[in-house]
């Protein structure tokens, strides 16, 4: 799948001469860009709050000194530096009451501790739910072409469905849903928007740290504060009333109670022939208010217009929100100031808008769009995707930017997930200038591939990748790189303590986005549209839009 174009080139420049003419970037800088971006005079940088207009002010700031062009909504006839994101946000008011009972006895359940549930997307000011039945449905999935349906006929309204997370190929490794490789089946998201479908009252999702890839830290943090989605006209065809998530042990201890044997149940959940099951003389009670409303927030737009295209984009992709001001942690800290995630990627944008506009002008147009609410579910992207300021049609590549490593260089690179599309091709072929080798993501089963931007733009059909640092750290190896990781995941990540550090050296960062201005320079200076491989979910997406292409 390898294009013609960059074949040749390849063929006849050197790679160490193509490396020695890409841009250098300041590691100081980008330092001090994360640590303005995350600082707590920024609060977290949550959408539609005080960190949000400092947020986007900065970035507009950054963007005009760098010579960009706005490339966000026409208004008048000119473009503004923003694109307006309606969000339905929605918050708990006060201390949700939340109980089960078993055989009559009701046991109440603390926010945060047993349970985390999330403010009601569906529409409701209200949730008042009375002993509603608790029904086991395994996975929560159904795939017709995979011949799998875990509902089997049952009738949820009016039921609260038990679900566990991931696919039921994780345990084993085998089986009909690409093994350890999640699906989007196995996404949170999938399991409250079939259950909505199904027409159950609630979804409890049983957390486990290995199948969910994170901690209940990070459950109870993103899930107890406000919530955001688009506006939708139809809320509760994709929500559920109830939507939250369980620990395994009180999961375990609910299942004993009814008596059933969780761990039976799940290896039974694993197979096509499951059914569903209902806790016997359990159910669950919810009363609480929602302060909902449509807000308005923004994603920033800055564009350097193409010499001969401009009608053909390119785009660098970040979000440049994290999770705000929220429950504190165990040391009063309640600002969730997300350095890591995603201040690096927010500052790699503004120095690649820096780099580019410092160099000719390219043939192709380019776009540094920096999103909001991705922490919320890819929400700006998605708005963006559905409602995009230049068509998709299009638009070359998306290179998303998220959650960069702010140490020293490593040997190796990733993406998030295991897409198969030239894209990928040309970022492996690129990276060989400069002596990195390309590690397929190490964990597909964490999911990474629909939890991040780019996923709003793939499923689009656009080629869309989204890159992440490398694990075989120059300065330690594999070892010092998983080290770090498992650090970054247990204690810092979706935690107020992701804060800048002064002995981050940000010298891996600066030589990524060499290669990751090259690679965007050459899509934007060469006549070749990048496409998925053919067997994959996205081509066909793609191919609607070929006549855009000619």
């Amino acid at each position: 799948m390898k294009r013609l174009a960059l074949s040749l080139l390849a063929l006849s420049i050197s790679s160490a001469v193509l490396a020695a003419e890409a841009p250098s970037f300041d590691p100081h800088r980008l330092s001090a860009d994360v640590k303005t971006l995350s600082s707590d005079a920024f609060e977290g940088r949550g959408p539609a709050t005080a960190g949000e207009t400092k947020t986007v002010d900065y970035l507009i700031a950054q963007y005009k000194a760098a010579g960009l062009q706005p490339g966000g909504d026409l208004k008048n006839g000119k473009r503004a530096w923003t694109q307006a994101v309606p969000l339905l946000r929605a918050e708990i008011a006060g201390t949700p009451a939340l109980s089960v009972s078993v055989d009559g006895k009701p046991q109440a359940l603390t926010q945060g501790e047993q349970i985390a549930v999330r403010a009601a997307m569906d529409g409701s000011k209200q949730v008042a739910i009375k002993d509603a039945p608790l029904v086991f449905v395994g996975y929560g999935v159904k795939a017709p072409e995979r011949h799998w349906d875990d509902f089997k006929g049952v009738d949820l309204h009016g039921k609260i469905a038990v679900v566990l997370i991931n696919d039921p190929d994780f345990e084993t490794g085998q089986g009909d849903f690409g093994g350890k490789a999640m699906t989007y089946y196995g996404r949170w998201t999938y399991k409250y928007e079939e259950a909505a479908r199904q027409g159950a009252a609630g979804v409890l999702i049983v957390h486990e740290t290995e199948p969910a890839s994170y901690g209940w830290n990070t459950v109870k943090n993103s899930n107890t504060n406000a919530m955001f989605d688009i506006v939708r006209d139809k809320p509760a065809e994709t929500h559920p009333q109830v939507e939250a998530w369980i620990q395994r042990d009180f999961a375990v201890d609910l299942f004993k109670r009814a008596g059933l044997d969780f761990d039976v149940l799940k290896k039974q959940a694993q197979t096509r022939e499951f059914k569903p099951v209902t806790l016997k003389g359990e159910s669950f009670s919810a009363s609480y208010k929602v302060d909902s409303k449509v807000i308005t927030s923004h994603n920033v737009v800055g564009r350097i217009d193409g010499a001969k295209h401009p009608d053909e984009t390119v785009i660098y992709s970040a979000h440049w929100d994290h999770l705000g001001v929220g429950a504190p942690d165990a040391k009063g800290d309640k600002i969730y100031n997300g350095a890591v995630d995603n201040g690096t990627g927010t500052a790699a944008l503004i120095e690649l808008a820096r780099a580019f506009k410092s160099a000719p002008k390219p043939e192709r147009s380019i776009v540094f769009l920096n999103v909001t609410a991705e922490e919320k579910g890819l929400l700006g992207s998605e708005y963006y995707a559905a409602n995009p300021l230049y068509p998709l049609g299009k638009t070359v590549g998306v290179i998303n930017l998220d959650a960069l490593d702010p140490h020293g260089p490593a040997r190796n690179f990733t993406i998030s997930g295991s897409a198969r599309l030239d894209l990928l091709d040309d970022l492996i072929a690129t990276a060989k200038r400069w002596n990195l080798s390309y590690s397929p993501d190490p964990k597909p089963e964490a999911g990474h591939f629909f939890r991040s931007d780019h996923f709003s733009f793939a499923k689009r059909g656009v080629p869309a990748i989204s890159f992440g640092s490398g694990n075989d750290w120059v300065d330690g190896g594999l070892a010092a790189g998983k080290q770090a990781e498992d650090e970054y995941t247990d204690k810092h990540y979706h935690q107020p303590s992701d804060e800048w550090e002064a002995g981050w050296s940000f010298t891996g960062m600066a030589r990524d986005l060499q290669i990751l201005y090259t690679l965007g320079s050459e899509l934007a200076n060469s006549n070749q549209w990048p496409d998925w491989s053919k067997d994959s979910e996205f081509r066909a997406a793609r191919d609607k839009t070929a006549a855009d292409r000619k």
